[in-house]
């Protein structure tokens, strides 16, 4: 099976290529999410078409969707962003292009595109740590996706952190993504400089000294520039995020943490204080073998790539 489609669906935008046994993708599409969910999957399925007119030798399909999907990898169980509840979307792609299609949870497939063909290619055992706006996950175990009994495990921003804590966008309250994501950087952030204007004096400045819309670009750029608050927003996210997956360590012991997600583009300034607190926190200490944290090198690819390869496994 030398060519094969990938689609990354999100909330936005779906993107789609064709995709060698490289991971190499060789043609892509790219367009806005429609805001009606079965405009949505025609959506899917036209990108499909376009890229088979392209490459007529296409074998098969692999579609990324947000949110829970089941574990015969057939039908999208709940995306809240495009309003899919029990679609049967490998039945309907299949319909509607005629090729045999996989359906997997859009974190799964980044990182098995990591695990593949990045920054994760030499391990067998493996975590993705996507940091955005939340945080997402996807893991490998023994060369395998790891997918639990009802295909929905890998939901790592919903571990609880802090009893009655935060309340979460899924109802729960203290998940570590209110704790370890971009959205929780901007909130230390906006709260250092609303409580120390002196301190957070070039994070205000390059905000037009409004401290209650301060944003991500603003902290990084500060901290770049060595500006103490924002160094201490950037360790406050680093030390929640190491707590957390030493927790991840300790039930799956992998052999590499890829950090992701748009946060992970500061490079450097998360990973040098992340690796620092998950040896911190790290049950045994000294005495257990650690598992190394590096950044994740497929970037945007990395959703099409791994949908692409996962098709394979039809």
């Amino acid at each position: 099976m030398a060519l094969t489609i990938g689609v990354d669906v999100g909330g936005t935008k779906i993107a789609a290529g064709v995709v060698d046994e490289a991971g190499e993708i060789l043609a892509r599409t790219r367009v806005p999410t429609p805001a009606d969910p079965q405009w949505a999957v025609d959506a899917i399925a036209q990108a499909v078409r376009e890229l088979k007119e392209l490459h007529p030798d296409v074998a098969a399909v692999g579609v990324g969707a947000p949110g829970f999907v089941d574990r015969d990898r057939s039908t999208v169980i709940f995306a809240p962003n495009i309003d899919w509840e029990n679609e049967p979307l490998k039945a309907r792609i299949e319909e509607l292009t005629g090729l045999e299609t996989v359906i997997e949870n859009d974190a799964n497939c980044a990182a098995w595109a990591e695990f593949r063909f990045g920054a994760a290619a030499e391990h067998s055992d493996m975590v993705l740590i996507t940091v955005g706006t939340g945080i997402g996950g996807g893991i490998v175990l023994d060369g395998r996706l790891h997918r639990g009994r009802f295909g929905v495990a890998g939901e790592i921003g919903h571990l609880n952190m802090v009893p009655d804590g935060l309340l979460c966008g899924c109802g729960g309250k203290g998940c570590w993504e209110q704790y370890g994501s971009g959205r929780a950087l901007r909130r230390y952030g906006r709260e250092g400089a609303a409580a120390d204007p002196v301190r957070g004096k070039r994070m205000l400045e390059l905000n037009d000294g409004v401290a209650e819309t301060i944003r991500g670009i603003h902290i990084t750029e500060a901290a770049e520039a060595g500006d103490p608050l924002a160094l201490e927003c950037y360790d406050e996210l680093a030390d929640w995020l190491g707590r957390g997956m030493a927790d991840l360590a300790a039930l799956f012991d992998p052999g590499v943490f890829v950090l992701g997600g748009g946060v992970s583009d500061s490079g450097r300034l998360l990973l040098d204080p992340v690796a620092k607190a998950f040896q911190r926190y790290l049950t045994g200490g000294v005495h257990r073998p650690r598992a190394e944290v590096v950044l994740a090198s497929m970037g945007s690819a990395a959703g099409i790539s791994g949908a692409a390869d996962l098709a394979r496994t039809l």
